[in-house]
């Protein structure tokens, strides 16, 4: 419970740094809220009317701290332009955009464990170098450049999948597995090979322990002591990874929602800068903060399950 209640402080640190640092970039970026509600044609008092009637003309300081508030309350305000409460619109799309992750995450690890366990078994042999070159390839391609040519190939060229749009749960498993094929994939061709290479390196060293030796002198199959003995202390770094990469999915969802037309919270992030609405923009932002820390602070407790001394030495600082 130490252990985890010093991982909680961090979480809440951070959590306050990046809010104040957010609300200050947003504050400075140019434009006027006002004028974009009020009109090109509007007057001056019906400028500072506005700024009056939600506040942007007191301090940033003071602001920050209602906002800051609010959000611990439940309140992350509302929409400049459409004033759809934030966390409501949020949730709304949130499921959308966790759907696309998890499918994203389960494609790539279901294609880097098999495949850094392969590389891992017979370093430098055939098998290792062609999985090499795949992943080099996968990996040096960007994610909206993969989604362009998936969408050509897979449905302009064959016809197999939608490129565009999104169908709920509630039509059909497969209805909605559909049009998220191959935005997941879009992700998941990126993110694979990282997880695959930290795999390989973790499992070549774990491949040379004497319990590995011993395990083989007993007959033990390949298979068995791949999957049994040897996956598991490989997984410390790739666990690490999987944390780290949902700020990079989280990021990579921005672009992906928007060119597969998903309506996820990367696209209401999206739609929040071109109408210049700070407050949805605030809340993304915020949203994605917390979204990434809570996912190292799970990430934390993962090396704790795995490896006792972890919270020992978590526990004494």
């Amino acid at each position: 419970m130490h252990y985890l209640f010093r991982r909680f402080q961090r979480l809440f640190i951070v959590m306050i740094v990046v809010t104040f640092v957010t609300f200050l970039l947003v504050n400075i970026l140019p434009g006027d809220v006002a004028y974009e509600m009020a009109g090109m044609d509007s007057s001056e008092a019906e400028v500072e009317a506005i700024r009056e009637e939600m506040g942007l003309n007191r301090p940033v300081l003071i602001r920050y701290a209602e906002w800051v508030g609010g959000i611990f309350t439940g309140d992350w305000g509302r929409s400049f332009i459409n004033k759809e409460d934030v966390w409501h619109a949020i949730m709304q799309r949130f499921p959308v955009s966790f759907e696309l992750m998890i499918l994203a995450q389960a494609i790539a690890l279901a294609m880097a464990i098999p495949a850094g366990m392969l590389s891992a078994y017979r370093p430098n042999g055939r098998g290792d170098r062609i999985i090499g070159a795949i992943a080099f390839a996968s990996v040096s391609m960007p994610s909206f450049m993969t989604a362009i040519l998936l969408i050509y190939f897979f449905s302009l060229h064959l016809g197999w999948l939608p490129a565009t749009g999104y169908e709920p749960l509630s039509e059909g498993l497969w209805a909605n597995l559909k049009p998220m094929i191959l935005p997941a994939l879009s992700l998941a061709l990126v993110e694979w090979t990282i997880l695959m290479r930290t795999l390989r390196v973790e499992m070549i060293s774990v491949l040379q322990e004497n319990y590995i030796a011993l395990a083989r002198a007993k007959g033990m199959s390949n298979r068995r002591i791949l999957w049994v003995h040897a996956l598991r202390p490989s997984s410390f770094s790739m666990i690490t990874l999987l944390g780290l990469q949902v700020a990079r999915l989280l990021g990579g969802t921005i672009i992906i929602e928007q060119i597969f037309g998903i309506p996820g919270v990367g696209r209401l992030l999206i739609h929040a800068v071109y109408t210049r609405d700070f407050i949805v923009i605030q809340g993304c932002v915020t949203f994605f903060a917390l979204a990434f820390v809570t996912a190292n602070f799970l990430v934390d407790i993962a090396y704790a399950w795995l490896d006792p001394r972890v919270r020992t030495r978590g526990a004494h600082g």
